[in-house]
């Protein structure tokens, strides 16, 4: 008896071991997710990104703890409503075509430099990846807005291209001065001409005086008549009466040569809009061509043949000046490589404007030796260039390339067949963003 009691007792203990390791294995497995959700919000909430969750509607499900702290808005306040409606003062046309593109694409899109108004209502700039949450059958279930105040990134890469672009202005100052140097003295020249034109005009207009003076009292006799006439012709008139006409157009010719070079050089050195404007891009190539002269004067030849029927392209003007410029200045050094610095060879940089369906497109061409096809995929990278120190920075075609494909949704595109010379093709929209988007 006294064993069977025993044998009981144990199978007993047995059994409420194995309840209590069950019962505390479900509670367990109870509390893992909510421990395990309690973790994913803590790591969303630490994310060093705006992240913003939209339902299939475009109503706000979720809104993290950056998104509050750079825009200003407790999640609190936008939970449940449309995006359109959560009280941010932004560029909402904006997101909203990048918000359409991701889900007609069914990817990401990215859209950049949207401005909108912090709490102390400084104007910032975001930037934001928009990602589809994709079902069954290409069904969207929601989006994900990852972004981030890319305010002072836009700052810094302004700094940049200004440095830049003051920097090549620097390398062109002797070639500029050169070029304005040149009709300024013929301009000093004509001016001193018309100094002495003017001394002689106005002696024979005082012979002349004095020859009225005396007629006035009695008939001129033919000795003072003969004798203003030899004081006349000294003073040479009938070269006076030919030279004088064309040393002013010369000298208005220099003058407008000189206003051109200011005028591009203003154009050129202006650090540029914050939008988009119209442009005449035939008219800004020719003033980069202005101002770059000097470089490929000596060295090429240089034709343009302009598609006189384009319409204005909204761009950055500076920008895309400051693009032709490295364009032009590369073709020139790729010319005096490819004739082994032989001044008296001249190669040809060509210029060409063209309207191909929504597009508009600039080709600039050289004669040089080209760019080796196994290097063509690294010429956009920034710092890396084939030029000696001290006359390429590696920096001019990687700011091409974030100019035209980056800021203006262009495209740029490099032809060189072996031993050809090389092409860049520049294509921009002709469309605004906005537009584009929409």
């Amino acid at each position: 008896m006294k064993n069977l009691l025993k044998q009981q007792t144990v199978a007993l203990e047995k059994a409420n071991a194995a309840l209590t390791r069950e019962t505390r294995q479900r509670q367990e497995a109870q509390s893992h997710p909510k421990e395990t959700h309690t973790e994913i919000e803590h790591l969303i909430a630490s994310i060093p990104t705006i992240l913003i969750g939209l339902s299939k509607d475009n109503r706000i499900v979720h809104w993290n703890a950056k998104a509050e702290k750079i825009l200003g808005i407790s999640a609190a306040t936008v939970m449940g409503r449309p995006m359109s409606q959560c009280g941010m003062d932004w560029d909402w046309e904006k997101i909203e075509a990048g918000i359409t593109r991701s889900r007609e694409q069914h990817g990401s899109v990215r859209v950049d430099d949207i401005p909108f108004r912090c709490s102390n209502d400084e104007q910032r700039y975001l930037g934001i990846t928009i990602n589809p949450l994709n079902g069954d059958g290409r069904r969207i279930l929601g989006l994900t807005i990852i972004g981030a105040d890319i305010t002072e990134r836009k700052k810094l890469e302004a700094r940049l291209q200004q440095s830049h672009k003051m920097e090549a202005i620097g390398q062109l100052a002797a070639g500029i001065a050169h070029e304005i140097n040149t009709p300024t003295q013929f301009v000093g020249d004509n001016t001193r001409f018309f100094q002495d034109a003017f001394d002689d005009l106005f002696n024979i207009i005082k012979e002349y005086e004095q020859l009225l003076s005396a007629a006035s009292t009695r008939p001129l006799t033919a000795e003072q008549i003969a004798a203003a006439q030899d004081r006349i012709e000294e003073f040479d008139l009938d070269y006076l009466r030919d030279e004088i006409p064309v040393a002013i157009e010369h000298t208005l010719k220099g003058v407008e040569r000189i206003a051109k070079i200011v005028q591009a050089m203003k154009i050129f050195s202006h650090p540029g809009m914050a939008d988009k404007e119209p442009t005449d891009i035939n008219a800004e190539i020719e003033k980069t061509i202005t101002i770059t002269r000097n470089e490929w004067k000596y060295v090429a030849d240089l034709e343009t043949d302009f598609d006189a029927s384009l319409p204005p392209v909204p761009c950055f003007r500076a920008e895309l000046n400051q693009v032709i410029l490295n364009m032009i200045v590369n073709a020139s050094h790729a010319i005096i490589d490819a004739n082994g610095g032989n001044s008296s060879k001249k190669g040809l940089i060509r210029i060409r404007t063209a309207h191909e369906e929504n597009r508009v497109r600039i080709y600039i061409s050289d004669t040089g030796a080209g760019i080796p096809e196994e290097i063509q995929h690294k010429i956009f990278d920034l710092f890396f260039t084939t030029k000696e120190p001290g006359r390429g920075t590696g920096q001019g075609l990687a700011i091409a390339h974030s100019v035209i494909v980056e800021k203006h949704g262009g495209t740029l595109d490099l032809e060189s067949p072996p031993g050809q010379g090389a092409t860049f093709i520049i294509g921009l929209p002709m469309q605004t963003d906005s537009e584009t988007n929409g």
